[in-house]
């Protein structure tokens, strides 16, 4: 059985600025319907990036105000998985708190309609993969085709 190999990568650099998410989601529908990756996978994937360049825009405080994407295609002779890497140069945060709700005086979690993001990629694609310091924050991301 062969080793799955980088079969293709895809870089772009995107600066922060309204609607530049959909710049992203149309290079990732791309790159994912050239492995022939179903709609529905390639709706899933769509969201997943739309979620992280938010992310990326809303919370990263980056000095340079832009996101890098790496779009990867990996596999034996085909394509068989899409990984995507968003990265920023930001802040960063504790990896290990994120998703802690606040809660109110009783101890009873407070509902919010913000931060749902990060859950929302892990529950869209396959793999995640989340590093964050004071570089900044890249999010790894993959969906199988």
């Amino acid at each position: 059985m062969a080793k799955s190999a980088v079969l293709r990568e895809v870089m772009i650099t995107l600066r922060m600025a309204p609607e530049m998410e959909i710049e992203a989601c149309e290079k990732a529908s791309a790159v994912a319907e050239s492995m022939s990756m179903s709609p529905d996978k390639i709706d899933e994937v769509k969201m997943a990036v739309i979620e992280a360049c938010l992310n990326a825009t809303e919370h990263s405080k980056a000095p340079r105000r832009e996101i890098e994407m790496v779009f990867t295609v990996i596999g034996e002779r085909e394509p068989e998985k899409l990984q995507i890497t968003v990265r920023d140069s930001g802040v960063g945060f504790e990896v290990g708190k994120r998703g802690k709700s606040e809660q109110d005086a009783t101890g009873k979690p407070l509902l919010s309609r913000r931060g749902w993001g990060l859950q929302i990629i892990e529950g869209l694609m396959d793999e995640v993969q989340i590093e964050s310091g004071s570089w900044g924050t890249t999010v790894v991301m993959s969906k199988t085709r």
